[in-house]
C-alpha cells in the first residue's frame, strides 16, 4: 500500500519533496542498519522539524530519540522527557508567544503531548523508500498542492476538515494531535520549522493517518474525474481587451492603408 500511495501523490499532487511515512518507535523495536542517526552519524543534534526536512529534501530513513533533539520543547511534547512547572507555566511563550505566563500555560496545555517514555524514536523516510509500518504520512506542499489534497481525504465522507493552529510546535500537530485524533490536519509550519527545517514561506503541509489508504486512493480518482486537477487549470476561453489606440490598426487594415516602405 505504501507503493500505491507514494505513486497516487506524485500523481495528483506532485510535491516538491518526498511525501513522507512517519512511526513513533516504541522501547524493544528494532531500527534498520539503513537508519540514519543526527546524533551518532552526523555528530549533531537537532530539532524535530529539521529532521523531517532532511528526510523529505534528502530522501533520507532517519530516526531522532532523546539522544539525538535539543529542542526542549518537542523533546516534552514526544515524551521523551519529563514535563516541569518551567514548562506548564507559561514561561516558554511569554514574552515571545504570549503577552504573559498565564497566557502562555493555556498554549501550552493545549500542545498535543504523549505520555513520558511511551516512545523511544521518531522514525521517518520517504513513503517509497520507507521499510517500517508507518503510524501517518506526511505531504509538505503550496496551498493549492494542499488544497488538492483535502478533496481526495473528503471525497468519500464530505463535510469539513478542521485543524488548529498556534504558529509553535506544528511537530507535535504532525505526529501527536493526528495519532491521537486518528484525522487527517492541516499543518500550518511553525516559526520554528520555517527557521531550523528551513521550510519556505509558500509551503503548508498535511498529515494523513494510517488507515485512510483505500478512501484516499478512491478520492483522488473520484476528484480527478470530476474535474479537480493540481496544477490548477486557468479560465482561458475569453476575449481579451487592448488599449484603444490598438484596434488603429484595425480601421488601417479594414481601409487597405499600407506603409510608406512598400
Amino acid at each position: 500500500m505504501l507503493k500505491e500511495v507514494d505513486e497516487a501523490v506524485a500523481k495528483y499532487i506532485r510535491p516538491d519533496s518526498f511525501p513522507l511515512a512517519i512511526r513513533m518507535v516504541k522501547e524493544g523495536e528494532e531500527l534498520s542498519e539503513r537508519t540514519r542517526r543526527p546524533r551518532r552519524d552526523m555528530q549533531i543534534q537537532v530539532a524535530v522539524c529539521q529532521t523531517l526536512s532532511m528526510s523529505r529534501r534528502y530522501g533520507w530513513q532517519i530516526a531522532v530519540g532523546e539522544e539525538d533533539i535539543n529542542c526542549p520543547l518537542a523533546l516534552t511534547a514526544f515524551g521523551f522527557k519529563e514535563e516541569t512547572e518551567v514548562f506548564n507555566c507559561g514561561e516558554m511563550c511569554a514574552g515571545m508567544y504570549t503577552e504573559t505566563k498565564s497566557a502562555g500555560a493555556r498554549t501550552e496545555a493545549a500542545v498535543p503531548k504523549f505520555s513520558f517514555d511511551r516512545y523511544k524514536y521518531i522514525l521517518t523516510a520517504p513513503i517509497a523508500r520507507a521499510d517500517f509500518q508507518p503510524n501517518l504520512y506526511l505531504v509538505y506542499g503550496n496551498s493549492a498542492q494542499i488544497m488538492r489534497l483535502m478533496t481526495a481525504v473528503l471525497y468519500r465522507k464530505g463535510g469539513y476538515l478542521t485543524s488548529k493552529f498556534a504558529g509553535r510546535l506544528d511537530c507535535a500537530d504532525i505526529c501527536i494531535e493526528t495519532m491521537k485524533t486518528g484525522q487527517a490536519q492541516i499543518i500550518l509550519p511553525c516559526y520554528g520549522d520555517r527557521v531550523f527545517g528551513q521550510t519556505q514561506d509558500h509551503e503548508m503541509a498535511m498529515t494523513l493517518p494510517v488507515g485512510i489508504e483505500e478512501d484516499l486512493l478512491a478520492g483522488f480518482e473520484g476528484t480527478h474525474r470530476g474535474g479537480i486537477r493540481y496544477p490548477v487549470p486557468s479560465f482561458l476561453r475569453y476575449k481579451p481587451e487592448y488599449p484603444k489606440h490598438y484596434y488603429k490598426l484595425f480601421d488601417a487594415w479594414e481601409k487597405g492603408e499600407t506603409s510608406d516602405n512598400e
